[in-house]
This record gives structure tokens, C-alpha cells and sequence, in this order.
């Protein structure tokens, strides 16, 4: 497989690795649920780098749909390199906005997206698919990681969005009438898209001229260009007319025995005077239920850019000037997706959240099919409260100057918001610095050694015990206080007392009083705090 190389590559190619998890705060005030969440809609502010690597004990291999929307990287954006990468190099690209005269813009852009497009991949289930909004700037960039990321076998299609519905005048050159959707699969032998509603003109052609008893139909052409050894042979009317045979250059689509069994049943139209070219019957009744997703979305199907720009004002009052975002997206392009990608119960993510249009068609689409989905947004600017979660809570109430009457009621819903707090680090462990709490340490540890989901609600602090997976219980033995934690340890006393049964244990500790040997009888695994997690993740995958 080809690779891209870009300058950076080398720092950021394991740099998804080296991010350190970060607590998640829960901010009350600004979501919609009494009790903040991890398992309920979320809005996350921060960093979307570390928010990802922050949400994999919860969320890993579990996001049925991932939307984003990055940088297009037009040079007008004001976007800016901020990974914390520990490299000269990239410490100086820190900050610093990209525009059109940055001759390294497209390098950055490189480095910004391979450790999210890896964390992102990490984050899906195995019958899930990432859809990535792009233009002509970055998109052959973008196929190239994603090709190297979720493998070329991987690649679904790529659809064309017709984002406007008239040609700028102004154009240099070409009016760009289009944006595209890239689209992988995590496994495409497991990946299948649900069908779309069939349209009222896809069935408008099926009409009953015949009063056939199976209801209306429409006549499908018998010749075909394809060669077909069967496929001539001369033909008589009921009216009398022969038909020699296929129309020059075709051949009848299906054999002589076939097309007399067929007319027999009478799924074939001749025509009122039966002399015309016989023509055999679809019924409406036995075609899917439904239509295979194309590759050209039309503004008419899925809106177009003014459509989100006009949903954005109305919603949160803004003044039509006020030109927030340069590429907004319609919920509706957002909605044509999750149609195509989400069960009722999917969870949705978007890591690119601007002004929360994925949250918004998710809300949309429960309420239209009594769906259950969740949504996942993570957002880095400072609008995230103002715009981000500000659109979703008031989509959600109900906005009475609506003219949509599902907006105006309200689509409802509720979500927890989460701010990305300080990073768990082992040096903050060993000096004392910033110590986490008991219940994100335990979420930290449990993750990282087992690498399956942790449910807080398990925790049994009096017995240690934070959780069971499929090979271990699971105990953490800390305090969150430096004075406390200088004399805690794994004795013969404590280890007596950690619940029995036949299961292994593993065990976090600052240190250990006992020898291997009775290690091994009380079937436990010592892991020494700060986080020697990784020896231990090893051994569960042999």
C-alpha cells in the first residue's frame, strides 16, 4: 500500500498513542439532564484530540456513525495546529493560523487529521462507517490517510453534494457547485447501508392499465445490449405481428422458455392493440421496499448551503450578517446520512461539531421514528456553550417563532455537557500534583488494562473492587490524597479481604507487601501505581 508522506509524518504517526487521557468534568448547568452522564447525549468542550482519547473507555467500538466535518482547508478558515507534539519542529507551527500563504498548510493539515482518522477508527463498531464532508483542497490528501487508516478495502463511495442551487457569477474560473462525503466502512464485508424511502415519483410510474389482480406495475425493457446465447429468437404477437428479433446490436434478456412462462403468468404487456415490442411487468408489490442510496445528493433531496445558513439564523436569532460559519451544513444533509448509516438505537458521533446540526438531525430523525439514538459532539471553540449547545437545547424545548411546527413544540430530548479537564498523567502521581479522583483513575486503569467499557455504577470503593471484564475483578487501591496514599499498599490483611471466588484478580496499588508465591494462591496479578497498565493490557491479549 502507497503511503503519504507529509513533513511531520514521523512525530504524529504514533502520536494518538501518547495522549494522555483527561478527566471529564461535568458542567450541570449547561446540559438538559439532572444527572450528567457519559451514557447520554453529550456535548464535550475541549480539544477534540484528547476528547477522542478521552471517551475510548466508554465508547470504544461502539459508535455506529461518525460524521465529521474538518477543515476544508481553503485558506480562509482561521484554523490554527494546536496537538502538543513534542518535536522543535511542530512546537513552532503551534498557534499559528494557517491561510493561503503558509506553504506548509496542507503538511499541518496532514498532522492534524492521521491521529484523529486513527482514534476515530478505534471508536467505531465493526459494522459502523465514518462519512467526512471535504472539497478539492485536501480530498485526494484525505482519500490517501483514509486509505492508509481504515484500509483501501474499506472504501464505500464517495457522494456529491450539490451544496448550491444557482452559479456564482463571480467565478474565476468554474462555479464549485459541489462539496463531496467520503465514506468507510470499518469492515465493509459488515457494513450495509439501510435503504431510503422510496419517492412518490419513483411510484407514480406504476400504473394498472390492465386491472392486473397484483396491482400496478410498470413495463421493463425485454432487449439488452449484453451477450446472451439464448437471447434470439423471433417472437409473435397476439395481434398477429411478428417480431423477428431483438432490436440490432441486443438480445432478448431472457430465453424463449422463459418469456413464454412468463407470459403465461401474464407478466407481460403488449400493448392496448397487442402488436407493440412485448415489455415485460414490475410490479410495485415485489420490487425493494425501498431504494439503494446513489451518489449525487441534489439540493431538492438534502438542502443546500443557504438552507443551513437561513436554519441557523432562525433558530438562534442571528443577525443575517452575522457569517459565523463559511461552510455551515443543513441538518437535512446530516439527516440523508444517519438514513443511511443508524438503527434506532445507533450512536452518532461528531468530533467536528461547529454549530451542532448532527445533533440537531438526530433529535429530528428519533422523533420521526420513535429512534432512540445518541449523540456524541465534541467541540474546541469558545461558542461551544453560545452556539454549539445553545442550538441543541433550544431544537429541543421548542422555538415558538418556529415555523416548522415539530421545531416550534420542540423535538425533545436531553444531553449531558462534559468539559475536558486535566490530564491523567503518571508524574502527577508521583509527585502529588493534581491527583484524580478515585472514580477517574478507576475509569483510567480499568480501561486501559482490560480495554473494555467501565461502568462507574459498579464501584465498590469499601472492597476496592472498580469493575469485572472478561478475565478479571478489578480492584484499585487509592486515595485521591498524597498524605493517605504514601501508606497505602497491597498487604496480607488487605488482600484477605478482597472478595473470593475462583476469578483472577488485578489489583492497582502504589506498592505490594506479599511475595509472588501468595500472589499466586489468592489468584492475584499486581500492577504497581503509576500505571505499569500497558504489561498488564499485554498479557489479557495473548
Amino acid at each position: 500500500m502507497s503511503w503519504l508522506q507529509f513533513k511531520g509524518r514521523v512525530f504524529v504517526e504514533n502520536h494518538h498513542l501518547a495522549v494522555p487521557f483527561h478527566e471529564m468534568q461535568p458542567v450541570r448547568s449547561r446540559g438538559l439532564s439532572r444527572k450528567a452522564s457519559l451514557h447520554d447525549n453529550l456535548i464535550v468542550e475541549g480539544d477534540n484530540l484528547a476528547a477522542l482519547k478521552a471517551l475510548l473507555p466508554t465508547y470504544q467500538g461502539k459508535v455506529k456513525c461518525i460524521y465529521i466535518d474538518p477543515p476544508y482547508n481553503t485558506g480562509n478558515e482561521g484554523w490554527a495546529y494546536n496537538d502538543n507534539v513534542n518535536s522543535p519542529m511542530m512546537q513552532d507551527w503551534l498557534g499559528k493560523v494557517v491561510d493561503r500563504e503558509d506553504l506548509t498548510r496542507h503538511d499541518k493539515w496532514c498532522c492534524m487529521m492521521l491521529p484523529r482518522l486513527k482514534l476515530l477508527r478505534e471508536l467505531l463498531r465493526d459494522d459502523g462507517a465514518i462519512f467526512v464532508s471535504i472539497d478539492d483542497n485536501e480530498f485526494h490528501r484525505l482519500r490517501s490517510l483514509m486509505d492508509e487508516v481504515f484500509g483501501e478495502e474499506n472504501f464505500v463511495a464517495t457522494a456529491i453534494w450539490q451544496k448550491v442551487y444557482a452559479p456564482k457569477s463571480s467565478a474565476r474560473h468554474f462555479s464549485e457547485d459541489h462539496d463531496f462525503v467520503v465514506i468507510y466502512a470499518r469492515d465493509g464485508e459488515k457494513w450495509v447501508p439501510n435503504l431510503l424511502a422510496r419517492t412518490e415519483a419513483q411510484d407514480s410510474v406504476y400504473r394498472n392499465p390492465d386491472e392486473d389482480p397484483r396491482g400496478p406495475w410498470r413495463p421493463n425493457n425485454l432487449a439488452a445490449r449484453n451477450s446472451y446465447s439464448k437471447g434470439v429468437y423471433s417472437i409473435t404477437c397476439p395481434g398477429g405481428r411478428k417480431i423477428d428479433g431483438p432490436p440490432k446490436g441486443s438480445y432478448w434478456r431472457v430465453s424463449k422458455e422463459r418469456f413464454l412462462e412468463l407470459d403465461a403468468d401474464g407478466r407481460i404487456w403488449w400493448g392496448e392493440g397487442g402488436n407493440n415490442v412485448p415489455a415485460p411487468k414490475i410490479f410495485l408489490s415485489e420490487v425493494k421496499q425501498g431504494r439503494v442510496p446513489q451518489t449525487l445528493w441534489t439540493y431538492q433531496e438534502v438542502g443546500h448551503t443557504q438552507d443551513s445558513k437561513r436554519e441557523i439564523i432562525s433558530i438562534l436569532d442571528f443577525d443575517s450578517s452575522n457569517d459565523v460559519f463559511i461552510t455551515p451544513k443543513p441538518s437535512s444533509l446530516i439527516r440523508r446520512i444517519l438514513q443511511i448509516a443508524t438503527d434506532k438505537d445507533s450512536i452518532v458521533l461528531d468530533s467536528f461539531a461547529g454549530s451542532g446540526t448532527t445533533a440537531h438531525a438526530v433529535l429530528a430523525l428519533n422523533q420521526e421514528d420513535g429512534g432512540n439514538r445518541r449523540f456524541v459532539l465534541i467541540e474546541c471553540e469558545d461558542y461551544v456553550d453560545s452556539l454549539t449547545a445553545e442550538r441543541v437545547r433550544r431544537v429541543a424545548k421548542g422555538i415558538p417563532s418556529a415555523r416548522d411546527e415539530s421545531l416550534k413544540a420542540g423535538l425533545g430530548g436531553t444531553f449531558s455537557y462534559f468539559r475536558l479537564g486535566r490530564p491523567m498523567r503518571q508524574q502527577s502521581i508521583l509527585d502529588g500534583s493534581n491527583l484524580p479522583s478515585y472514580e477517574k483513575l478507576a475509569g483510567y486503569v480499568f480501561f486501559t488494562a482490560t480495554g473494555e467499557e467501565f461502568e462507574p455504577e459498579k464501584i465498590r470503593k469499601k472492597t476496592w473492587f472498580i469493575g469485572r471484564s472478561r478475565l478479571y475483578d478489578v480492584f484499585l487501591i487509592y486515595e485521591a490524597d498524597m498524605g493517605k496514599l504514601k501508606d497505602m499498599a497491597l498487604t496480607l490483611d488487605v488482600a484477605r479481604k478482597l472478595p473470593r471466588g475462583k476469578r483472577n484478580k488485578l489489583v492497582f496499588a502504589p506498592t505490594k507487601y506479599l511475595d509472588q508465591e501468595f500472589l499466586y494462591r489468592y489468584r492475584i496479578t499486581f500492577q504497581q501505581l503509576p500505571f505499569q497498565i500497558y504489561e498488564a493490557f499485554e498479557k489479557l491479549a495473548k
